[in-house]
């Protein structure tokens, strides 16, 4: 905790920090007088670079085509303007969502953007379709978080079908070494295995697999499902690792549904065509809020339609459809041995 505290402080500056306690203070005070109280702007932000993947994960929407909305790639003009509009307040870029996004060929010139503006740059990756380790390690990425489910080329595939457990292992390895020629703590690399019923017996050799190639942090993270068929197949069959509390053919979030949510006051999405979604499980952006391209974003976060989802997130949470399977105050996280 105090190493993550020491890495936020070095993207602060006092405007951000000020926008920090005003962002969090209205969403407090917000819960309190269940009225939308909106001060200051998102702290972070989630950009979707493409919502294009090269896999074919069975449990996520792009993979599986489910995915309603139309594909493409975020435009450099597009991020630019964002980074432009928000960097001031904004210290943190999670740069995911529905996709891979080293598939959009500007995501490294987008990283260097974003760290031209000072801003703490998250990563996620299925690491099988990478740039070179020196391009990564030259973008100054701080957290590279490497999306593998399994220590065997079998085990793996079962969810992370069309990848290839080898590449991946090759690829993180080169980062690592690269690193180090260059003496850099950049990125910190995040192995992210997903616990499941199919991978659950392999936790001990990722640990050994993961400490021999040097990865940073091994971090085992609950599965999310989304259907009934998906009980027997996916969840796990130790109940520590599920977020979900179980009754034959029907399951539920273990801690129920609260009336709030912090990440509709800190941390919206921006997709890959500009569109400003309420927050990444409004995966097909049902919500409409506006788009960066033709508003201002200040305008955005406080127009009329955010502040109505605001306050229904206030009034009956449990009426929104996707925020009865979303992980809002549930820890995702599992430790790890």
């Amino acid at each position: 905790m105090f190493e993550y505290l020491l890495m936020i402080f070095k993207y602060m500056t006092v405007k951000r920090l000020l926008n920090l306690f005003k962002s969090y203070t209205s969403y407090y005070l917000s819960i309190v007088l269940k009225i939308p109280i909106v001060w200051g702007y998102p702290p972070i932000l989630m950009i979707e670079p493409t919502n294009i993947c090269n896999l074919k994960c069975p449990l996520c929407p792009s993979g599986t085509g489910q995915l309603k909305r139309p594909k493409g790639y975020m435009t450099l003009d597009t991020f630019k303007k964002t980074i432009k509009e928000v960097s001031p307040y904004t210290f943190m870029l999670i740069m995911w969502n529905q996709g891979e996004p080293f598939l959009n060929k500007d995501f490294i010139e987008m990283c260097k953007i974003a760290k031209q503006h000072n801003m703490l740059l998250l990563v996620s990756t299925n690491a099988n379709l990478l740039p070179s380790a020196k391009e990564i390690v030259a973008a100054k990425i701080d957290r590279l978080i490497v999306s593998a489910d399994g220590a065997s080329q079998e085990t793996y595939n079962k969810y992370r079908r069309n990848g290839e457990l080898s590449i991946v292992v090759e690829n993180i390895d080169a980062i690592i070494k690269e690193k180090n020629i260059a003496k850099s703590k950049l990125p910190k690399v995040i192995w992210q295995f997903i616990v499941m019923k199919h991978n659950e017996h392999e936790l001990e050799k990722i640990k050994n697999i993961t400490d021999k190639i040097g990865v940073d942090q091994l971090q085992l993270k609950t599965v999310q499902i989304y259907e009934k068929e998906d009980i027997n197949k996916f969840l796990p069959n130790n109940p520590k690792y599920r977020r979900y509390k179980v009754r034959g053919n029907n399951f539920e979030l273990k801690y129920g549904i609260k009336n709030r949510c912090r990440r509709i006051w800190t941390q919206p999405v921006i997709n890959w065509d500009g569109e400003l979604a309420v927050c990444c499980f409004d995966k097909d952006n049902d919500f409409k809020i506006g788009n960066i391209n033709e508003h201002l974003f200040k305008e955005l976060w406080k127009n009329k339609s955010f502040y109505n989802f605001r306050a229904q997130i206030l009034k009956d949470r449990a009426k929104i459809e996707m925020c009865k399977n979303c992980g809002e105050g549930i820890s995702l996280k599992i430790k790890s041995k």
